[in-house]
């Protein structure tokens, strides 16, 4: 026994040094000279092919791969890409696009060598999105265009550099939904050769190309040495040799690997570790501060609570103004961000649309701050004097977002409204939203191009849901009709101001709650520089730069 114990020991040392060898290895290879940045992909990485860009871990992966005709730089302002001017006609329904003709797509043993980028492989790419065989969740971001007798899009390349797209009727929004990844260009030849299997064969023009992805384990990228674009000095982007992307599901273990030096970048506040890394004022505690930057900036999500106006029951308290707008009155949103989320959001004192926007006004728009002694005024008009006789009201929510309904349970509790929490899983809360078996539901809406036009479609009566957004089936005609003058209305500043009539209505009407206004949080090492920041929470990497230690490059 005691020679096994010897010889056990003598195992586990042996081990213990291989690792320690093999890890030092390991380290060494990253660095070699090179500058390797590297984050974590907890939720996963289902495809690199952009019709299919439609969650975030998606969407960053393809924003390393891929271009558009445009991009939206950190005010979200629409900027050239692959198209380097356009051109709108007077009545907003056509729109021509002139290319750069030095757009090469990545190296690829099915292209011709330097294969360049054409008005025709728009043409194609838009198109392929459309298609119902694709099954591409994007492909709604092309209904704005008209359609030919073929029923191609109309879209029309009328030479190898110039692109021309038909409206149906003007859409002013559609420079910024051009932006999103479903509009990225890609080479025919290869998605025609791999079908289905382009998700793991990606072709793009973008500043990385895939080296290897072996799936929910590593993605590497690396630099495309013929990318076009440069920055103001003349210099090629990207910056970066690689990018590699881990996939640890559990953010705790992400946040250690973070912390220990073998992640360069963490996004959001997690549960897990938010209060080891933030104070409750929101500030990286002392012994982080010397280690890692923080920066942060107001993300277009709108956290709220979605209230179901059409409901058959008509002894269901929510079916009256009175009550809606009591709840809305009844918490405490300040106090609420302050203790759950360590500052991180503004309270939702104003409309659906998110702070970030242009049109977000919200001493132009006033909503609800908390005020029992009036939410106390409304349920008695309402018939509940302290909340007497009043039904209990069941509130859906998911597992992540339990501690705010709490909060609010108990608020509204002691003004004798009676909440009830029902707890789903995510995909089922969903569905259950989608089908309109949720009275009252934790929800969320996050931008999909920088306009609030995305957030005001939620309630426009023609989107109800399955179909389209409007889980809430709030119907008002006045709304709509200014929603329909809205989306014809190409001057910024006077859609905006329909936009806040819009908003005016339904915080009045009360068909949702808002809860807070979402923040990005983005954590790096000090040796990482030019990440920058932005509304929509893209990750551009073109213009990050890495300091290796070992280097001093």
């Amino acid at each position: 026994m005691r020679l096994i114990r010897l010889q056990m020991k003598k195992f586990i040392l042996a081990a213990a040094a291989a690792l320690l060898l093999l890890t030092a290895c390991r380290h060494a290879a990253q660095d070699n000279g090179k500058t390797v940045f590297r984050y974590n992909e907890s939720a996963g990485i289902t495809s690199l092919d952009p019709a299919f860009a439609r969650d975030q871990a998606n969407i960053w992966a393809c924003q390393h791969l891929y271009n558009g005709l445009v991009q939206v730089d950190e005010h979200l302002r629409v900027q050239p890409c692959i198209a380097t001017r356009w051109q709108i006609a007077e009545d907003g329904l056509t729109y021509t696009f002139f290319l750069r003709q030095d757009v090469k797509f990545h190296d690829c043993d099915l292209l011709p060598k330097d294969r360049h980028v054409t008005a025709h492989d728009f043409v194609y790419s838009f198109n392929r999105v459309a298609d119902p065989k694709t099954t591409s969740p994007g492909s709604w971001v092309f209904s704005k265009l008209d359609t030919l007798p073929n029923g191609k899009l109309a879209c029309q390349a009328l030479n190898d550099s110039t692109l021309q797209l038909q409206l149906r009727e003007p859409f002013p929004p559609l420079l910024g939904l051009l932006s999103m990844q479903y509009c990225s260009v890609v080479p025919y030849e290869v998605v025609k050769h791999f079908g289905n299997d382009f998700r793991v064969h990606p072709v793009g023009t973008g500043p990385f190309r895939l080296r290897q992805w072996k799936e929910g384990v590593k993605l590497v990228l690396l630099k495309n040495q013929h990318y076009f674009e440069r920055d103001s000095d003349g210099v090629a982007l990207p910056y970066l040799d690689a990018v590699a992307i881990s996939f640890i599901t559990d953010k705790q273990s992400a946040f250690m690997e973070f912390v220990k030096g073998n992640l360069d970048f963490l996004s959001g506040l997690d549960a897990s570790y938010k209060d080891e890394l933030l104070d409750k004022q929101g500030h990286l505690r002392r012994k982080y501060a010397r280690r890692f930057k923080l920066q942060s900036t107001p993300y277009l999500n709108t956290e709220y609570l979605g209230i179901l106006m059409e409901n058959p029951d008509p002894s269901n308290p929510l079916s009256k103004k009175e009550i809606r707008q009591a709840i809305n009155y009844g918490f405490d949103r300040a106090a609420m961000i302050r203790h759950l989320r360590n500052n991180i959001g503004t309270p939702a004192t104003s409309g659906i649309t998110a702070k970030g926007l242009p049109s977000f006004d919200d001493k132009r728009v006033p909503g609800y701050a908390y005020d029992p002694k009036r939410a106390a005024q409304l349920l008695a008009k309402a018939g509940y004097p302290g909340g007497k006789g009043l039904p209990p009201i069941h509130l859906s929510t998911v597992p992540s977002y339990l501690d705010l309904c709490q909060y609010i349970q108990y608020q509204l509790g002691t003004l004798g409204i009676n909440i009830i929490l029902d707890v789903n899983p995510p995909a089922t809360q969903r569905e259950l939203m989608a089908k309109q078996k949720l009275s009252l539901f934790r929800a969320s809406w996050i931008a999909d191009y920088p306009d609030a036009e995305n957030y005001l479609s939620l309630f426009f009566s023609p989107n109800f849901a399955p179909a389209g957004p409007n889980y809430t089936h709030y119907r008002h005609p006045e709304y709509d009709r200014l929603y329909r003058q809205a989306i014809k209305t190409t001057n910024d500043e006077e859609r905006y101001k329909i936009y806040q009539q819009m908003e005016k209505i339904l915080i009045d009407d009360a068909p949702f709650v808002p809860l807070y206004y979402d923040q990005v949080l983005r954590f790096t090492p000090l040796n990482i520089s030019g990440l920058g920041i932005n509304p929509i929470n893209l990750l551009v990497l073109k213009n990050v730069r890495k300091t290796n230690p070992r280097t001093k490059k």
